[in-house]
C-alpha cells in the first residue's frame, strides 16, 4: 500500500512539473515575439525620428509601442505569478516527501526492532520446525523471505523518496533564482514604459501646438477621401452598366435566335413531315448582374480568402482604421478604408486577383480600382501607376508607387466594396 502511494506521489508531482513547464515555455514564447515586434516598431519610431515634424506616424508608432510594452509587463506579470504557484506547489511537495519520509522511517525502525528481537537462528528454526504440516512449514519460510525482501525495500523507498526530496529542493532554489531574474526584468520594462509615456506625452504637446495645421490637414484629407468614395462609387456604377448592356446585347441575340428557328420551321411544306423545332431558351441569369461565367468563380475564391488576403505593402503601420478614429487632439475621424503609412515610392500591390475597373486622379494623386466579381478593391495615394483600365492582375502584382500623403509621410489608402457600393472593413480581409 505504502509503495502505490509512494508511487501515485511521483506521478503526480511529474504531471504537475510538466504542465507548469509547457505554460512557462509558451510565456517565454510569447515575450519572445513581442520583443521582437516592439524591435521593428522602434525601428520604423527610429526612421520617424529622423524628420524634424511630428506627425500621426510617429504619434501611431508610440502608441503601439506602448502597447506592446503594457502587454509585455503583463506576460511578464503571468510569468512572476506562474512561478509563485511552482514555488508554492513545491513547497507542498517537499513537505509530503517529509511525511512519507518519516512514515517510511518509523515502519522500517519497527521492522528492524523485530528483526532484531528474533535475530536468534533457533527461533528462526523453531518458528518454521513448529508448523502443524509441510505445506504450512513452506509458507512459513516463503512468508520469512517475503519479510526480508520487504524490509530492503523499505529501505530503497527510502533511499529514492531523499533523493526525489533533494532534487525537490534544490528545484525550489532555482524556482527562486528564476523568480529573481524576472522580477528584475520586469522592472527594467516598467521603467522603460515611463520614459515611453514621457516621450508620448512630448509628441502629443507639440502635435497640439501644430492644432491648426493639423486641422487643415484633416479637413483636407476628408475632402480628398470623399472625392475617392465619389471614384469608387461611379466606378462600380460603369460596371454595372457595362454589365447590363451587354445582358442586354445577349438577351436580344437569343430572341434573334429563337426568332429565326421558328420562321425556320414554319418553311417546310404541308406535304413534308416536318419535326418539331429545337427551342431555344434563354440562360438563367445570375443572381448578381456583376457576375458571369468568366468571374463567377474568382467571385467565390474572393470570398474564400477572407481574413488570408495579403496586404498591399511589403512594410508599413496602420495609421487609421476602418470606422470611428480618435486622433490625440481628440478629433474624431470616420473612415470607409485604412491608411497605411510606408516609405514614399514602395510598391503597392493587388490584394487578389481581379480586372482593372479604372484608373483616375483625384487632385494630384492616382487612384486604382480593381473588381474581383462582385467586390471591388481599390488603392488610394498612389504617385505612379503601372495598370491601366480593363488589364487583368494577378494576387501581388504591383500596380503601382506609394506617395506622400497631406503630412508629407509616405501611405497609401486602402478601400473595399461590394456591388452595391457598400464599405467594408479591409483589416478583416487582410491577414493579420
Amino acid at each position: 500500500m505504502i509503495r502505490f502511494f509512494f508511487n501515485v506521489i511521483i506521478f503526480t508531482f511529474m504531471s504537475l512539473a510538466i504542465q507548469a513547464q509547457e505554460t512557462r515555455e509558451e510565456l517565454e514564447r510569447q515575450r519572445a515575439a513581442l520583443k521582437k515586434e516592439m524591435e521593428k516598431t522602434q525601428k520604423m519610431l527610429n526612421s520617424n525620428k529622423a524628420k524634424t515634424k511630428e506627425n500621426l506616424v510617429k504619434w501611431k508608432l508610440i502608441n503601439d509601442k506602448l502597447n506592446l510594452q503594457n502587454r509585455l509587463i503583463d506576460n511578464i506579470g503571468k510569468d512572476i505569478s506562474l512561478l509563485d504557484k511552482n514555488i508554492t506547489t513545491n513547497q507542498k511537495e517537499i513537505n509530503r516527501y517529509n511525511k512519507l519520509l518519516d512514515t517510511l522511517k518509523e515502519e522500517y525502525a519497527k521492522s528492524m526492532v523485530y528483526a532484531y528481537k528474533n535475530r536468534n537462528s533457533y527461533d528462526f528454526l523453531s518458528f518454521i520446525f513448529s508448523a502443524a504440516s509441510f505445506n504450512d512449514a513452506i509458507k512459513r519460510i516463503a512468508y520469512l523471505k517475503y519479510y526480508r525482501d520487504y524490509r530492503e525495500k523499505q529501505g530503497e523507498n527510502i533511499l529514492r523518496t531523499q533523493e526525489l526530496r533533494k532534487q525537490k529542493v534544490n528545484e525550489l532554489g532555482s524556482i527562486k533564482e528564476k523568480k529573481n531574474e524576472v522580477l528584475q526584468i520586469k522592472d527594467k520594462e516598467v521603467t522603460a514604459l515611463e520614459v515611453q509615456k514621457a516621450e508620448k506625452d512630448k509628441i502629443v504637446n507639440d502635435l497640439k501646438k501644430e492644432g491648426k495645421q493639423l486641422n487643415n490637414q484633416l479637413a483636407a484629407f476628408k475632402k480628398q477621401n470623399a472625392k475617392v468614395e465619389r471614384a469608387i462609387a461611379a466606378a462600380i456604377k460603369k460596371a454595372r452598366d457595362d454589365a447590363n448592356k451587354a445582358a442586354l446585347k445577349k438577351a436580344k441575340e437569343d430572341a434573334a435566335n429563337l426568332a429565326a428557328s421558328k420562321t425556320n420551321a414554319t418553311v417546310k411544306t404541308n406535304t413534308e413531315k416536318t419535326t418539331p423545332a429545337k427551342v431555344i431558351t434563354p440562360a438563367k441569369a445570375p443572381e448578381s448582374i456583376l457576375l458571369n461565367a468568366g468571374n463567377i468563380a474568382l467571385n467565390e475564391s474572393f470570398k474564400k480568402s477572407r481574413g488570408m488576403l495579403p496586404w498591399p505593402v511589403d512594410k508599413g503601420i496602420t495609421i487609421l482604421h476602418y470606422g470611428r478614429n480618435q486622433l490625440q487632439s481628440g478629433t474624431i475621424m470616420d473612415v470607409t478604408g485604412i491608411t497605411v503609412a510606408t516609405d514614399i515610392g514602395s510598391s503597392v500591390k493587388a490584394i487578389f486577383d481581379g480586372v482593372v475597373s479604372s484608373v483616375v486622379f483625384v487632385e494630384d494623386m492616382e487612384v486604382v480600382i480593381i473588381q474581383h466579381g462582385e467586390y471591388f478593391s481599390t488603392y488610394s495615394n498612389l504617385g505612379s501607376v503601372s495598370v491601366k483600365a480593363g488589364q487583368n492582375v494577378k494576387t501581388g502584382q504591383v500596380i503601382g508607387k506609394a506617395a506622400a500623403n497631406l503630412d508629407g509621410t509616405g501611405a497609401i489608402d486602402l478601400y473595399i466594396n461590394d456591388a452595391k457600393g457598400a464599405n467594408i472593413d479591409p483589416e478583416k480581409w487582410l491577414k493579420r
